[in-house]
C-alpha cells in the first residue's frame, strides 16, 4: 500500500512537471515570436537614433491607411509595441535581462516561482497572465463595442448621457493593473446612468483609429459626440471627477432666497417646468447632474443647499424636511409645487419617473415640431389616442386674459387623453392659416381647436370651437360640452387637413450666438486640456505650425507699417509741390487737370502665352479691354489709350491689353464674324480691293460669359453733327457729349470727310473712347455673343 501511495504521488508530481514544461515551452515560443529587435530590424547594441530611424521607416511602410496588405495592421501593432519597449531604457533593460515585454510584470516573483518550483510546485498568479488568459477581463465582454455600434448607438445616446470607454488589447499588460479600479468605477457609474464601453484594439482597429486611441490602456469619455481623453492617474476618485467634468457647465443653477423667484418665474421664457432639489450636500450630486443632462431639453434644474443660511426662508416657505433629500416640481405656479417627492436614498429610477411625469407645463407653447410630436403623439391604438386642445392666440398683452383663463381651465383637467397647449399665431402662421380656414364661417383670431393626429406625415382630424375664446364662463362651458361629446363620439372631429412642420422658434439669432459661444468655450477648454496633458512630442508639429503662422503674421504687420510710413513721407513733398504750382506756376492750369505723378496704366500684350489667363479663363465679372494696333502706330495709340482709360483704372474688374494686328489679323477676322451687322456697314463703305483696317479698334472681352463689345475709330475733325464711322458702343446721344478739346481741334484743323478709317489721323482715332468706356461701365453697349473664343492657332503669329 505504501509503495502504491508513493507511486501515485510520483505519478501526480510527474504530471505536474509535464504540464509546467508544456506551459513554459509555450511561453518561450510566444516570446521567441515577438522579438522587438527583430521586428525593427536592429541589433541589440543599436542606439536610440538607429531605433527611431528604423521605427519611422517601418511605420510609413506598414501604416494600415497606406498599406493594403491584410497583415499590415498586425505588423503596425508589432512595430509600435517594439518601439515602445526599446525607446524606454527601463523596458529595454527588462527585456534584455528577462525576455519580458512589460515593465509592470513581476519579474522577480515569476523568476522566484520558477526557482522554487521543485520545492513546493507553487505558481504565482501573475505567471498565468500571459499568454493564456489575456489582459481583458471576462466581465468586459458585455461592454465590447464595434464601429457600427459606436456610430449608430453610442454617439446619438451621448447627447442624453455620457459614455466612459476603455481601450485595451490582449497584448496590453498594463491593462491588468487598472482592472480592479475599472470594475469598481463601472459598477458605480452604471448605477448612476453612465454608459460603459470597451474597445479591443486587436479586433476593432478601425474604431480605435476613429477615436484617436493609439495607446493601450486608454480611457476616454464621449458627450454630445465629442471625445475627451482621461490623462490622470487611474484612481476611482479621478475617474468620477472626469465623468463630472465631461458634462456641460450651467446644467444646474444654485438657488437661494435671493434668486428663487427669478428662477421659478422664468417658465414662460424657457417654456419648461422647473425642478428644485433640496439636500444638505454643499456640491451638486453627480446623479442630479446626470439627470439634468438627460432632461435638459424639457426641464430647468436648480439646487438648494440646506446647510446655507441664505436658504432658510426658502425651506420655511415650502415646508422642507431637512432629514431627507426632497424634489419639488414647479410649472406655471411658482407659489405651489405641482409635484413633490422625498426619499432618504434618491435612486435613478425614482428620479427618472418623477421627471417623466413632469416633463411639460400644463399649457406649454408649441415652439417646434419635436415638442408637438411628444405632446400630441400620433394615434396608434384606440386606448392610446390623445386629443390636443390648442389655443390660437397672439403675443400682445391684450391676449394675456384669455391665456390665463385657458390655463385655469386646463389646470382643472383630470383626463389623461387630453393635452392642452397654445400657439402664437405670428410665429406659426402656416399652421394657424390651415386650422382657421373658413369652413362654415369666419373664425375669430383667438380660437380653440380640438385635434387628433392620424399619422406622422401631418394628417389631423380637427374641429374648431365656434365663437372663439375670450376666457368667459360661457366659453369654458361650451368647451366642456365639446370635450364631453368627443369622449362619447370621436366622429365629431369632422374636418381633416395636412399640417405643415412647425417653425423652430428656438432657432433665433440670439440663441444661435449663445450656443455658439458655449460651444467655443468648451472647444477652447478641450484644446487647453490636450495641450497641458498630451505628449509634447506629439504636440510639437501643431505648436510649430502655430508659431510659424504667428511669425508670418507679425512680420507682415511690421513690413506693412514701415511701408505705410515711407509712403506718408513721400506724399508730403508731393503735396508741397502741388501747392507751389497752384500758387505761382504758369502751367498750373494744365497740371491741375492731369492725373497724379503716378500716372501709368498697366497694359499687357495679348499673345499666345497670355491668351488663356487674360481671356479664356478670365474670372467671372471681369472684362479685358483690348486695343488693336500695328507696329507703326503702337507708341502713339498706347499713349492715347492710356490717357483715355486712366480714369477707369480704379475698377478692380477691368484689365487692359493690346493686340498687334500685324501678327494676329486672322484672330480679328474670326472674332468679328460674329458682329456682321457692324462689319456690314464698314464693308459697304470700303472699296472691294481694300482690306479692313483694324487699327484703333477697341474690344471689351468678357471671357466667362463669352461676349464682346466693339469700339470703332471715330472721325472728329470736320463736323460734330455729321455721321462718323459707326461705333458699336456710341449712339447719337453720346456724340453730343464731345468735350471742348475735340471742338478746338476740329476748329483749328479741319479735315475733309473720308469714307475709310485709314484716312483718319492716328492720334484722333481714340477721341471718343472715354465716352464709350462710360457706356461700358453703365452696361448700355451692344453685346455680341460667341459660342467659343477663337482657338490659339488664330492668335499665334504667322511664321
Amino acid at each position: 500500500i505504501k509503495m502504491a501511495r508513493m507511486g501515485c504521488a510520483w505519478s501526480s508530481s510527474r504530471a505536474v512537471v509535464v504540464i509546467f514544461l508544456l506551459l513554459l515551452s509555450c511561453m518561450l515560443e510566444i516570446a521567441a515570436e515577438f522579438d522587438p529587435y527583430r521586428v525593427l530590424g536592429v541589433s541589440r547594441s543599436a542606439s536610440q537614433g538607429e531605433i527611431k530611424k528604423a521605427y519611422k521607416q517601418l511605420v510609413k511602410e506598414w501604416h494600415p491607411d497606406k498599406n493594403k496588405n491584410p497583415e499590415a495592421e498586425d505588423m503596425f501593432i508589432k512595430v509600435t509595441k517594439s518601439y515602445e519597449i526599446l525607446s524606454n531604457e527601463e523596458k529595454r533593460a527588462n527585456y534584455d535581462r528577462y525576455g519580458q515585454t512589460d515593465e509592470n510584470q513581476q519579474y522577480g516573483q515569476a523568476q522566484q516561482s520558477f526557482r522554487h518550483f521543485h520545492e513546493s510546485f507553487y505558481f504565482d498568479e501573475s505567471f498565468f497572465h500571459f499568454p493564456f488568459k489575456g489582459s481583458r477581463d471576462f466581465a468586459d465582454n458585455k461592454y465590447l463595442l464595434n464601429y457600427n455600434q459606436y456610430i449608430n448607438e453610442v454617439v446619438p445616446d451621448s447627447f442624453r448621457r455620457p459614455y466612459l470607454i476603455k481601450i485595451t488589447s490582449d497584448l496590453c499588460f498594463s491593462c491588468i493593473h487598472i482592472e480592479p479600479i475599472w470594475k469598481e468605477t463601472v459598477q458605480e457609474m452604471e448605477i448612476l446612468g453612465v454608459g460603459i464601453g470597451v474597445v479591443d484594439v486587436g479586433f476593432e482597429r478601425r474604431l480605435a483609429n476613429h477615436l484617436g486611441a493609439h495607446r493601450t490602456p486608454s480611457i476616454l469619455g464621449v458627450v454630445n459626440g465629442k471625445i475627451t481623453f482621461f490623462h490622470y492617474a487611474v484612481v476611482r476618485e479621478h475617474l468620477r471627477q472626469f465623468v463630472e467634468d465631461l458634462l456641460p457647465q450651467r446644467l444646474v443653477e444654485k438657488v437661494t432666497d435671493r434668486n428663487y423667484l427669478e428662477f421659478l418665474n422664468n417658465w414662460h421664457e424657457y417654456n419648461k417646468p422647473h425642478v428644485l432639489l433640496f439636500d444638505q450636500v454643499a456640491t451638486v450630486p453627480l446623479l442630479y447632474k446626470l439627470t439634468a443632462f438627460a432632461y435638459k431639453d424639457y426641464v430647468q434644474f436648480g439646487y438648494v443647499d440646506q446647510g446655507l443660511t441664505e436658504t432658510a426662508n426658502l425651506l420655511k416657505k415650502y415646508n422642507i424636511n431637512t432629514y431627507a433629500p426632497t424634489m419639488l416640481a414647479f410649472k406655471e405656479n411658482a407659489d405651489s409645487p405641482a409635484d413633490i417627492i422625498q426619499s432618504k436614498v434618491m435612486k435613478k429610477q425614482i428620479i427618472d419617473e418623477f421627471i417623466s411625469n413632469n416633463k411639460f407645463l400644463l399649457v406649454p407653447r408649441l415652439v417646434n415640431q419635436k415638442l408637438f410630436d411628444e405632446l400630441c403623439p400620433v394615434k396608434q391604438f384606440h386606448r392610446r389616442r390623445k386629443y390636443c386642445v390648442l389655443l390660437i392666440t397672439g403675443e400682445e398683452e391684450v391676449f394675456a386674459v384669455g391665456k390665463k383663463a385657458f390655463l385655469s381651465f386646463a389646470s382643472g383637467n383630470t383626463k389623461e387623453v387630453l393635452r392642452f397647449a397654445y400657439v402664437n399665431q405670428r410665429q406659426q402662421q402656416p399652421l394657424c392659416d390651415i386650422l382657421l380656414k373658413d369652413r362654415d364661417g369666419p373664425l375669430p383670431q383667438v380660437s380653440v381647436v380640438i385635434l387628433e393626429r392620424r399619422n406622422a406625415a401631418g394628417k389631423v382630424l380637427y374641429k374648431p370651437v365656434m365663437g372663439g375664446w375670450n376666457g368667459s364662463e360661457e366659453d369654458k362651458h361650451l368647451l366642456t360640452e365639446q370635450l364631453d361629446i368627443l369622449q362619447k363620439d370621436p366622429s365629431v372631429l369632422n374636418y381633416d387637413a395636412m399640417l405643415p412642420e412647425l417653425n423652430n422658434e428656438l432657432a433665433s439669432v440670439s440663441m444661435f450666438l449663445i450656443q455658439w459661444l458655449y460651444a467655443a468655450y468648451d472647444y477652447l477648454t478641450q484644446i487647453g486640456d490636450e495641450i497641458l496633458h498630451n505628449n509634447w512630442r506629439e504636440m510639437m508639429p501643431l505648436l510649430s505650425l502655430i508659431f510659424s503662422a504667428l511669425f508670418i503674421l507679425f512680420g507682415t504687420v511690421i513690413i506693412q507699417a514701415f511701408s505705410d510710413s515711407s509712403e506718408d513721407k513721400q506724399s508730403k513733398p508731393k503735396a508741397k509741390e502741388a501747392a507751389k504750382s497752384e500758387d505761382g506756376s504758369p502751367g498750373s492750369a494744365n497740371t491741375s487737370s492731369r492725373p497724379p505723378k503716378k500716372n501709368f496704366v498697366e497694359v499687357t500684350e495679348l499673345t499666345d502665352i497670355t491668351y488663356t489667363s487674360n481671356l479664356v479663363k478670365l474670372r467671372p465679372g471681369h472684362i479685358n479691354v483690348v486695343l488693336v494696333l500695328t507696329d507703326s502706330s503702337k507708341n502713339i495709340l498706347l499713349s492715347k489709350f492710356a490717357k483715355e482709360v486712366y480714369s477707369f483704372t480704379g475698377s478692380l474688374t477691368l484689365h487692359f491689353s493690346f493686340l498687334n494686328v500685324d501678327k494676329h489679323s486672322e484672330w480679328m477676322d474670326a472674332l468679328l464674324e460674329f458682329a456682321q451687322d457692324v462689319m456690314r456697314i464698314d464693308n459697304d463703305e470700303d472699296d472691294a480691293g481694300h482690306k479692313v483696317d483694324y487699327t484703333g479698334y477697341v474690344l471689351a472681352l468678357n471671357g466667362h460669359k463669352k461676349y464682346f463689345c466693339l469700339f470703332k475709330p471715330v472721325y472728329t475733325g470736320e463736323d460734330l453733327d455729321s455721321k462718323p464711322s459707326e461705333e458699336s458702343g456710341a449712339a447719337a446721344a453720346s456724340r453730343s457729349r464731345i468735350g471742348p478739346r475735340e471742338e478746338q481741334q476740329g476748329a483749328r484743323k479741319p479735315v475733309p470727310r473720308a469714307r475709310s478709317t485709314s484716312t483718319l489721323q492716328i492720334h484722333h482715332k481714340l477721341d471718343r473712347l472715354g465716352l464709350w468706356m462710360e457706356r461700358l461701365m453703365e452696361g448700355t453697349l451692344p453685346r455680341y455673343y460667341i459660342p467659343a473664343w477663337p482657338g490659339l492657332e488664330k492668335i499665334t503669329a504667322n511664321k
